[in-house]
Formats: structure tokens, sequence, C-alpha cells
């Protein structure tokens, strides 16, 4: 494994954005007018090798339902409908999703995608940034990542102040991962400000793909222990969560709460409307 110095020039940033062809989509649907992509692990990893491909940098939102409600309030809304993927990351949205009539495959939870992706990637060279929590917790990461994918490409770190960043100070820290020319940054800002950031700083990094994951970066650091795997096969990692987390998990509840009331609700009139119109069809 090799942590990548920085190179000394940048490249000229990409200036035209094209975004993925919605209607070619039949994956993607809208819960409270947040859009969802009903993907799997493998489908998320061939998207990546495409925009890696064709040249240009997406971002990948994984969504809880607390995000989704939090969109429609806070401005979140409109960075969901700039983002390469929005992944239903959490129990309640891939349960509205089948209330709704669709199929998903199940969650796409931030820290397993982490740990696909890394693994995945070892063949096709794919090189890691790390941008947020401490410099002792991503060395801890890339530190147990490292060791788990021996063939895993590390192209380097960055943990900003936890503080909006000077106008100064963000442009060098674009410069600094750009300079390390990865292929993903991984974002562990945790929650609406990793999406702002990312939407953000759309057009301005140099990457395949921006990937918020939050907690993965605790969770595969060793600082925070996860829910073990029977509890999140069963759509239960959130009660364990709220146990050994409860500072953070608590005050996000009463928004998760209001997601589920909204989305049995919108299930209910897309069925109520279904109905009507089988009994208007001539």
């Amino acid at each position: 494994m090799r942590i990548h110095s920085p190179v000394a020039s940048i490249g000229r940033l990409e200036e035209d954005i094209v975004h993925p062809n919605r209607a070619q989509r039949p994956d993607r649907f809208k819960i409270l007018g947040f859009p969802i992509d009903l993907v799997d692990y493998r489908t998320v990893f061939q998207q990546i090798n495409a925009w890696r491909a064709q040249g240009v940098c997406r971002f990948i939102i994984l969504a809880t339902a607390a995000d989704i409600q939090l969109a429609q309030t806070d401005g979140l809304g409109a960075a969901a409908h700039r983002s390469g993927l929005n992944l239903p990351d959490g129990i309640a949205v891939v349960i509205a999703a089948r209330l709704m009539g669709h199929r998903p495959s199940g969650r796409v939870a931030g820290p397993d995608l982490m740990l696909r992706l890394c693994d995945w990637g070892q063949e096709y060279g794919y090189r890691h940034f790390f941008y947020g929590s401490t410099n002792d917790v991503v060395e801890r990461l890339i530190a147990n990542l490292t060791r788990r994918f021996a063939h895993m490409e590390v192209a380097g770190f960055l943990c900003p102040p936890f503080r909006d960043l000077t106008p100064q100070e963000d442009a060098v820290a674009v410069e600094k991962i750009n300079a390390c020319r990865p292929d993903i940054v991984w974002v562990g800002l945790g929650g609406m400000r990793q999406i702002c950031w990312m939407s953000d700083h759309l057009g301005r990094i140099r990457a395949a793909a921006m990937i918020g994951v939050g907690a993965a970066f605790n969770f595969h650091s060793g600082l925070v222990r996860r829910a073990p795997a029977w509890l999140r096969r069963i759509g239960l990692e959130w009660s364990y969560r709220m146990l050994t987390e409860p500072r953070k998990i608590i005050p996000r509840t009463r928004h998760t709460l209001a997601f589920c009331a909204k989305a049995i609700a919108q299930a209910c009139m897309m069925r109520l409307s279904a109905r009507h119109l089988q009994r208007t069809w001539p």
C-alpha cells in the first residue's frame, strides 16, 4: 500500500457538468419529492466505472429517512437533484419504496458500500481519498482498510477543521485533493454537511465520484462499534445506534417519524389514485 504525495501542478478543472439522463433510469422514483435510485451495490460500482471512463465527476448521496425529511426545508432537495445517485441508506426508505409499489434490492449502507468499493476497486487501480473527521480516525481507517485490502491504493487524506472554511482555505483543500488524482473521494463530514459539501464542489473536484458516508469513518476506524450483522439484516441497526449513540441519533428520530407519516400518506394517495383510475377507465 502506498499513500501518494500530491503532485505540484493542477490540471484544468472540468467545466461542463453532464448530468445522467434521468429519463433512461426506470429505477429512479421520488419519495416526498426526493429522488431515490433503487440499485444494488454492483450497479453502483458499474456506474462509477462509467463516470471514470467518461472523465466526469458525480456525487452519491446515501439517503436516510431523516435526510429526506430535512431536504424539504433546508435546501438539500436541490442537491438531491444534482447528484449522480441517491441510494436508500435506511430501512424506513426501503419500506416506503415497497409501500409505493417498488421492488428495492434492499439498503445500500455507506459502511458496506465503502468496503465493497475498496475491494472491487483493487482490480481497476482505484485511488481513494478520504476527506473529513480527524487525523487519528482517518489514519486508523486507512490502516484497517489497507490491512484488509492489500492492493488498495490510497491517494491521500485531508481532515479539515470542524467549522466552515474560508474561501482561501477551501481553495487550498480542493487543490490538495485534485493533486492526489483520486478516483473516489470519501466524504466523512456527517449528514447534511457532507451533502452540501459535495454539491457545492461539483465541478471543482476531479474524481469519478464523491461519496458521503459519514459514520463509515468511525465504524471502519474502530472508533465506534457497528451493530451486529444479524441486527443489520433484519433492519434494526437504527435501534442499536439509538442505544449506543443516543445524543446523535435521538434528535434525528423526530425527522424519521415525520418522514414515515408522510411516506405512508403518499403511498395511500398513490393507491387511491390507482383505484380511482381503474374505476373510471372505460
